[in-house]
């Protein structure tokens, strides 16, 4: 079972996976979602929490469903 911190933690991981497939940078991500790197950053790191507004802009630019960022 998932504590809480573990599925934060999985969920930047999946966020930095499917940039990294896009072929993107986090400083080219980060300027499609009009947010600095080191925020993008400690979203992918789980150093800082994701809003849900965001992460529905992340999918959007990464082309991808939100549901795809909970696989775990």
């Amino acid at each position: 079972m998932y504590n809480k911190t573990t599925k934060i933690l999985q969920l930047g991981r999946n966020i930095f996976k499917f940039r990294k497939a896009k072929g993107l940078s986090q400083n080219q991500l980060a300027e499609l979602l009009d947010i600095s790197r080191e925020h993008l950053a400690k979203i992918e790191t789980a150093k800082r929490c994701v809003s849900l507004g965001l992460l529905i802009d992340i999918a959007e630019k990464l082309d991808i469903p939100v549901k795809d960022f909970f696989d775990f």
